[in-house]
């Protein structure tokens, strides 16, 4: 078995071993992974934190022992906290981190971070607090940035910065935590899906005060939630119907 470590802002992570590929994911600088399959050009990796698989290029990340890799996930992970920062390579060089990045691999990576980073499980309250830092950003399929998310990345990011852990996917998602009967019921910070005509789940976003939701949506935005689901303000209609609430913290 190989190991990995991404020493580069953000990497693509694909369904296929392909530049072409579908994004299904991303890989932010400081996480680890198992490498499951390496070929030339392109390694199949499964993520430490929430087990996601794909493709990465092999000039994208940085390989290790299992040794140092059993040693730096038993380091407490620090996240930056900012919505960009800046990294100096051993080289002297300038490397952009964003929200989420790991940090506490830098002093393996011989690299330095003066910037501000969490590394706390905090109260259920402030996932409101770091879901706004993300407002207004674009959406992007497989995307986990201030640059570019969708919906369950944005769910996935959220949760990770206060200490919490969600699968990737809205669907994964979905099969976490306590189902609750009513809108009623729920608090903030609570996670509400929606399904499709078919009857998959395909979005999520996170419940506010006062029947509001925030979510991943053409980009990060606030809306309206009621008992058919996401009212969009601005076409005046529902965009997404409600499927289930469920309670993770």
């Amino acid at each position: 078995m190989k190991y990995g470590l991404c020493n580069l802002s953000v990497v693509p992570l694909r369904a296929e071993a392909s530049d072409s590929s579908e994004l299904v994911s991303q890989v932010l600088y400081g996480e680890l992974f198992k490498v499951l399959e390496h070929r030339k050009k392109w390694s199949r990796i499964r993520l430490l934190f929430d087990s996601y698989e794909g493709w990465v290029d092999n000039k994208q990340f940085l390989f290790i022992s299992e040794e140092d890799y059993t040693s730096l996930k038993k380091v407490k992970p620090k996240f930056v906290s900012d919505l960009v920062d800046i990294i100096t390579t051993e080289k002297g060089q300038l490397l952009s981190v964003f929200l989420g990045c790991q940090v506490h691999a830098c002093n393996f990576l011989k690299h330095q971070f003066e910037g501000n980073f969490i590394s706390e499980k905090l109260k259920k309250h402030n996932i409101i607090n770091t879901s706004v830092l993300y407002l207004n950003s674009p959406y992007l399929w497989g995307g986990k940035t201030p640059f570019g998310i969708d919906c369950s990345g944005f769910t996935q990011m959220v949760y990770k910065l206060n200490g919490y852990k969600l699968l990737r996917d809205a669907s994964q998602q979905a099969t976490q935590g306590e189902a609750l009967s009513f809108i009623e019921e729920s608090e903030p910070g609570d996670l509400a899906f929606f399904d499709n005509a078919e009857g998959l789940i395909t979005h999520v976003g996170i419940i506010m005060e006062d029947n509001h939701i925030i979510h991943a949506h053409g980009k990060v935005r606030i809306d309206r939630l009621d008992h058919t689901g996401i009212f969009n303000y601005e076409v005046r209609n529902h965009t997404h119907k409600l499927r289930v609430i469920k309670r993770v913290i």
